[in-house]
């Protein structure tokens, strides 16, 4: 969990985008959104597959459009 101390002076709003930032940073939001539910293995496997193929695509429709 990721600690912010308060400076002097600082106001409420601004420690709390500090917190914030420091909590992305820790990315603690993803791993709560990605352990919200269990996934079986093989449904994991296979979006994680997808995903690759998404990624091998779209970086082959990138590299032919900068060699016309």
């Amino acid at each position: 969990m990721p600690k912010v101390k308060a400076r002097e002076g600082e106001p409420f709003p601004v420690l709390l985008r500090r917190f914030k930032k420091a909590c992305e940073k820790a990315s603690l939001l993803s791993d709560v959104k990605k352990n919200k539910f269990y996934i079986k293995p093989s449904k994991q496997r296979r979006e994680e597959a997808k995903a690759a193929k998404r990624k091998m695509l779209k970086q082959a429709r990138k590299k032919a459009r900068y060699n016309r």
